[in-house]
């Protein structure tokens, strides 16, 4: 498909079936994620790709944080069950589960914090492109995905679970596979330009 067909076609589908992505199919994707723009010519992305026998722990670890922060939050228990078990729905049923991280190799050391802010959301904006890179490429191959943003907050359970390097920071998993033929995604309304453009 051509690359506007792939844009206007691209959904986020949260029913997706099996089987797991082979190894070859993660890589390629990958490979596509990485050619994304990046501040400084950096690549300040890291993608896990977590096996089966990491979910469970995973999702333990990050349903506790989330658990936190709802009971803190005031959120009623009934509340906090039903979206926990979501969540844990989506990080263990996904057929493939990839994270993905940023890491500081490339971007420049600022001694203010002002401006180390803004480096580090230039490489933010580089992991959006990056992710939007690889969902367009799992679109195009007739894969489906979603982008699940959980992991950003909370990143050091993430760490622990995976074991990771305390430099990773965490910001969202994806889940993949193929799209099941029983789901059907939200429309998307058609864009009203004129409440995201102006002129000046």
């Amino acid at each position: 498909m051509d690359l506007e067909g792939a844009i206007r076609t691209r959904r986020s589908i949260r029913g997706l079936d099996g089987p797991p992505l082979t190894s070859e199919e993660v890589a390629g994707l990958v490979e596509l994620a990485v050619l994304a723009p990046a501040p400084h010519h950096s690549r300040p992305w890291r993608f896990v790709h977590v096996s089966a026998a990491r979910r469970e722990p995973l999702a333990a670890a990050m349903g506790e944080a989330w658990r936190a922060d709802m009971q803190a939050d005031g959120v009623p228990e009934a509340q906090q069950q039903k979206a926990l078990a979501r969540s844990r729905r989506q990080l263990v049923e996904a057929p493939t589960l990839l994270l993905g991280c940023l890491v500081g190799d490339g971007l420049r050391a600022w001694p203010d914090d002002r401006r180390d802010r803004a480096e580090w959301t230039l490489a933010a904006h580089s992991f959006g492109a990056a992710l939007q890179n690889l969902l367009l490429a799992a679109h195009d191959r007739e894969l489906a995905g979603y982008w699940i943003s959980a992991p950003l907050y909370a990143p050091e359970a993430v760490r622990a679970a995976l074991e990771l390097d305390e430099e990773w920071r965490p910001q969202a998993c994806i889940a993949l596979g193929r799209r099941s033929l029983s789901y059907e995604p939200f429309a998307r309304p058609a864009p009203d330009l004129g409440a995201w453009l102006i002129d000046r």
